[in-house]
């Protein structure tokens, strides 16, 4: 079954996008709430959010934002525990990335945690910080790409 890409519109699928973000950051690697849901979470904000559906199933999410003039932000990135090493967060960064040059972007940004920069690297990504830097209390590395 192939997975359906979803372009947040309403509510209803916000509130899917940030359950899955709740599932993987809060629950699961314990990012206090207040520091997960922000400004950017409401469908009238300067976002945009995705969503994958697989087998009938919310199975990731992300977003993109405006990073500078000619640079998207790549946000949020997160995959159901189910749903993980089926190919489906490769999926959600294409998603993403078509999203980004829809919007006339020309390169993407991201802030990877440690854990997932090999992840990154093979879609295209760079890392570009000297050091790991501590978000929400895990490590995590700068990474760019051209578009």
């Amino acid at each position: 079954m192939a997975a359906e890409i979803i372009n947040v519109t309403t509510e209803e699928q916000l509130e899917q996008a940030l359950d899955i973000r709740k599932d993987v950051f809060v629950l699961e690697q314990k990012v206090p709430l207040d520091l997960e849901i922000d400004d950017y979470d409401h469908l009238d904000a300067e976002a945009h959010h995705v969503l994958i559906k697989l087998e009938g199933h919310y199975a990731a999410t992300g977003r993109v934002i405006y990073y500078n003039k000619d640079s998207a932000k790549m946000q949020r990135i997160a995959v159901r525990k189910p749903f993980r090493s089926k190919g489906i967060g490769r999926v959600l960064m294409l998603a993403l990335e078509a999203q980004a040059r829809e919007l006339k972007l020309e390169y993407s940004v991201l802030d990877a945690q440690v854990q997932a920069e090999e992840f990154y690297r093979r879609l295209g990504y760079e890392t570009v910080s000297d050091e790991p830097f501590d978000d929400a209390g895990i490590p995590h590395v700068r990474m760019t790409k051209k578009l």
